[in-house]
């Protein structure tokens, strides 16, 4: 581990930029450590090295990392052909950037790599020792504030990962052994320290910075995520109450700063927000990742909403039966006309126009569910002629911008902290969820007779609301869950709200068999010429099975059985943390032989 701890302020990348917009900038030759730290001009340029590891966007190129409908399906809601994707069953020999993969995709955190932290660290050292007097009071603070930042996001990404991590105050020497090889520091330490920052920030980062810049309006809406994970972690796998509280009522203060600003607004249809080449003006996205042809800044995610390419993942029936319908209620409680269907074409008009905004509404063969998710692509893609091959929306040449910061997470973020907090009134419910549902809707939805989904009530929301509720959740709690659901799917978080809410066993594909199905399909209507004997399968209502012999086409109506499925292996409570290598806790015990000290580095609860 320690060779990420040590590495140098240079080959930590320090990462500069060169025009206007810091999200696609190409590299500049480093400078060296002596020869920087002159001006707040060479801040910014360091500050801007942490961009494009923390405001990803679509990321670029073939890179999959924390990217949607590629790098973040590993959660209840996806599902694959054949054996479901399974979590880790035995500690790791090693765990770093390059090994530690399964960490990102398990756990939507970060690999057990300290190299992030030393890099912050070396910022905010380096403007305490010598930026003082080079820097005015306010240029000061707000840079230390930057600095600070970038710190909390990878200390929350590590904490999301491993719980305890050790925390590293200041840059730490490459002969300092005791710090470099001391063991962790629990998470209500870490994220004590990450409160400490957040609230630094809060009070002394610029709310202005340039266009497209950090600023405390982005970084608000950053901290009211991460206190809304820790404060629901402390809930519900603490029961630390008083904690909880502390880090719930923090994510509303964030929030409140956004949304009281009058900044911020929900105005755009989702293929026009999505699918945009230029988000600078819109009044969603606290931040944005510009990409650009003519820099050679691009990406692959909207190749894989364009109906051709096969993703990798794709949502199951559990996903399509969590949808409200269109007149606010959950479907088996629903009297919109044909609320009970789940074939594609009636989910778009019966269900939030969100889901025909992200989601064909034809049964596609190029799905593993035979639902194909469009979500990160403007409409034309999907009206285009055959012959019409635009590279705009093939292979690894996407420029369509990615919202990094949005409004919509802040109102959801916001509104389940209150709700957690127990303080919730009609008029959150307002500007919040019933925002959200009066998203404008496009003229193509809107020529389909897809209509908004009715606002919510918080008066209706009581117990017998929805009777497939868990019984353990509020029923408040549970529909803004639903909402942040539909809101956010593809996009980075249902993973981490299952594991926060303390419900990984919405994984368990035994438990939960709508896992491991698509939507309803009359083979006689749709993909009539996909039939292949002997391995096309649907499941009837009754749960019966009937698979296409050559002669029964008739028969082949039901939910769609993906090719070959099958659950995924069991996993247990400690799959909620990741451990920490094997090797890594040899080489604390080396050193300290070495040394003669006694270092040691504890492994993940349940993976000793």
């Amino acid at each position: 581990m320690k060779k990420y701890i040590i590495l140098s302020a240079v080959a930590l990348g320090m990462s500069l930029a060169s025009c206007d917009e810091v999200l696609d900038r190409p590299q500049l030759n480093t400078p060296t450590d002596d020869s920087f730290w002159k001006s707040e001009s060479d801040v910014r340029l360091y500050a801007n090295g942490f961009y494009t590891t923390y405001f990803i966007g679509y990321n670029s190129g073939w890179t999959a990392t924390y990217t949607p409908v590629r790098g973040l399906t590993f959660a209840d809601d996806f599902s694959t052909t054949g054996q479901q994707a399974n979590f880790t069953s035995q500690a790791p020999s090693s765990l770093s950037s390059t090994t530690g993969t399964g960490t990102l995709t398990q756990t939507a955190g970060q690999t057990w790599d300290f190299s992030m932290v030393r890099k912050a660290n070396i910022m905010i050292d380096r403007i305490d020792s010598r930026m003082n007097g080079v820097l005015s009071e306010e240029a000061f603070n707000h840079w230390k504030s930057v600095g600070e930042f970038f710190k909390a996001f990878e200390y929350t990404l590590l904490v999301t990962s491993f719980g305890d991590v050790p925390y590293f105050e200041h840059e730490v020497s490459s002969t300092d052994f005791d710090e470099l090889y001391k063991d962790r520091d629990s998470r209500e330490f870490v994220m004590g320290k990450v409160y400490d920052l957040c609230k630094d920030i809060m009070a002394n980062m610029r709310e202005n910075d340039g266009s497209n810049t950090l600023n405390r309006y982005v970084a608000a809406g950053f901290i009211s995520r991460w206190m809304l994970f820790e404060g629901t972690w402390q809930k519900y796998h603490k029961g630390n109450t008083e904690l909880a509280n502390k880090y719930l009522q923090f994510a509303v203060e964030a929030g409140d700063y956004v949304i009281n600003s009058g900044k911020y607004a929900i105005q755009t249809a989702m293929p026009d927000l999505f699918g945009s080449y230029d988000l600078s003006t819109n009044k969603e996205c606290l931040l944005y990742r510009k990409y650009s042809d003519s820099q050679a800044v691009r990406h692959c995610i909207a190749s894989y909403c364009n109906g051709k390419e096969a993703p990798p993942a794709t949502v199951n029936l559990a996903f399509l039966k969590s949808i409200i319908c269109n007149d606010g209620k959950p479907y088996k409680t629903s009297t919109v006309e044909d609320a009970d269907s789940f074939k594609l074409g009636k989910l778009a008009v019966t269900r939030d126009p969100r889901f025909e905004a992200c989601f064909s509404d034809k049964a596609n063969i190029n799905s593993g569910t035979r639902i194909y998710g469009r979500k990160f692509i403007d409409r034309y893609a999907w009206t285009r002629p055959a012959g019409d091959t635009n590279p705009l929306y093939e292979s690894v040449t996407n420029v369509n911008d990615a919202p990094v910061m949005r409004y919509g997470e802040v109102l959801l973020n916001w509104i389940e902290a209150k709700a957690e907090l127990g303080n919730v009134s009609q008029d959150d419910i307002d500007k919040s969820i019933n925002a959200l549902r009066a998203r404008p809707l496009d003229a193509t939805a809107i020529e389909k007779g897809v209509k908004q989904t009715a606002p919510m009530v918080l008066a209706e929301i009581d117990a017998s609301f929805d009777p497939d509720r868990d019984a353990d959740v509020d029923p408040l709690i549970w529909e803004i869950r639903r909402e942040r659901r539909l809101e956010l799917v593809f996009e980075y978080s249902r993973l981490v709200d299952i594991r926060r809410w303390k419900k990984l066993d919405y994984m368990d594909n035994n438990k939960n068999p709508d896992t491991m199905l698509g939507p309803w399909i009359d083979f006689n209507e749709e993909l009539t010429t996909s039939l292949t004997a002997g391995s096309t399968q649907v499941q009837k209502p009754d749960g019966t099975v009937v698979t296409y012999d050559g002669e029964n086409a008739a028969d082949m109506v039901g939910f769609y059985i993906p090719l070959n499925i099958k659950p995924r292996s069991a996993f247990s409570e400690r799959s909620y943390l990741y451990p920490v290598g094997t090797t890594q806790i040899a080489q604390y015990i080396s050193k300290g032989n070495e040394l003669g000290k006694d270092y040691h580095l504890t492994q993940t609860p349940g993976w000793e």
